[in-house]
């Protein structure tokens, strides 16, 4: 209920109005059953933006800290992130990595969307970064289709480190699913994986015509903060 009230009545309403959000392809999201909708990620603003344009629900995976904070701010971003569907997860690795897996295959299971950038963080420049292995893991387990999705302009109208966005027109290209179940079985083959995940990096570069560079995120982004 309270993500209904969020999404068409609270928050979805002043966003369209304000921002006039295009999108392309929404077709191309299975009108039921679970799913990964896999997207690239250039702003916050992501995951306010893509559940906003399509008709069914969609469940982000969102960093714990998002759930945890102080005071009538900590509140108020609790609430919103609860309200725009995103679950709280421990990014910190190891058994919380498992344990972020695991929710995001109950998403699945019970035959929802669930949305995932399979870079893992934001792009620190416009660039698209190499996936992660663990959204191939989560479409085999669960038996479910890819959906590429290309956000655009989302980091001119929300950049990183920015607090109040920009009034720009932003847009959600949404490609055809991809269907891994040839592959039903392996995933326990670290080399399958790696194979699966390139492949949807393919088709969100060929989607979105986004410059590719074959190492993580994280890794530029470590690179950027030791050499100021």
């Amino acid at each position: 209920m309270f993500y209904w009230l969020m999404k068409y009545v609270v928050v979805g309403p002043i966003v369209k109005a304000i921002f006039r959000p295009w999108i392309v392809g929404r077709r191309n999201v299975p009108a039921e059953g679970g799913a990964i909708l896999a997207s690239n990620h250039l702003s916050f603003v992501d995951s306010v933006i893509l559940p906003l344009m399509i008709d069914r629900r969609v469940a982000f995976l969102a960093k714990s800290d998002y759930f945890t904070g102080k005071g009538l701010k900590g509140w108020a971003t609790r609430m919103f992130f609860k309200g725009t569907g995103q679950l709280p997860i421990d990014r910190s690795g190891g058994k919380a990595s498992e344990a972020s897996l695991n929710t995001g295959l109950q998403v699945l299971g019970g035959g929802e969307l669930l949305g995932i950038y399979p870079e893992g963080t934001r792009s620190p420049d416009g660039k698209l970064y190499r996936g992660r292995t663990g959204i191939a893991r989560m479409a085999l387990e669960a038996h479910v289709p890819v959906v590429p999705v290309v956000m655009v302009d989302t980091d001119t109208m929300m950049p990183i480190g920015q607090r109040l966005p920009n009034v720009v027109r932003v847009g959600v290209v949404i490609g055809e699913p991809l269907d891994f179940s040839r592959f039903a079985g392996m995933e326990g083959d670290r080399y399958i994986l790696r194979s699966i995940t390139d492949e949807i990096m393919v088709a969100l570069q060929r989607l979105g015509e986004q410059q590719y560079d074959d190492v993580y995120a994280s890794t530029v982004k470590d690179r950027l903060t030791s050499s100021r």
